[in-house]
């Protein structure tokens, strides 16, 4: 099997760029205004989670192509590309998440 070149668009490329966004964006804050039941603490970081946004976006891209470019012949190509593009987009998103919890509890 070919593997795909560097930064190859697919679908799951596509889903995991938003999945991986939008969790990097909230991944770090929502941790925090869970834990300490404070709505206004979704504004407390802002700027990590612009950092989120911005490394979670090419992260579940590249992570999303390669896993769907994987799971295509075993489950076809449509549903390998959702399914690649969901889970390396929440690589990412849990990793930043993860990180929100440290910095809440610390």
């Amino acid at each position: 099997m070919r593997e795909p070149s560097v930064g190859k668009e697919n679908l799951g490329a596509v889903i995991g760029a938003v999945v991986g966004a939008i969790g990097g964006l909230v991944g770090v804050a929502v941790p925090l205004a869970l834990m300490t039941g404070d709505v206004t603490s979704l504004s407390a970081g802002r700027r990590i989670g612009l950092i989120g946004f911005l490394v979670g976006t090419p992260v579940g891209y590249f992570l999303g192509g390669y896993l769907a470019h994987w799971l295509a012949p075993k489950i076809g190509v449509r549903a390998g590309g959702i399914a690649g593009g969901i889970i390396g987009g929440l690589v990412p998103a849990a990793g930043f998440a993860g990180w929100g919890y440290y910095l809440t509890i610390r």
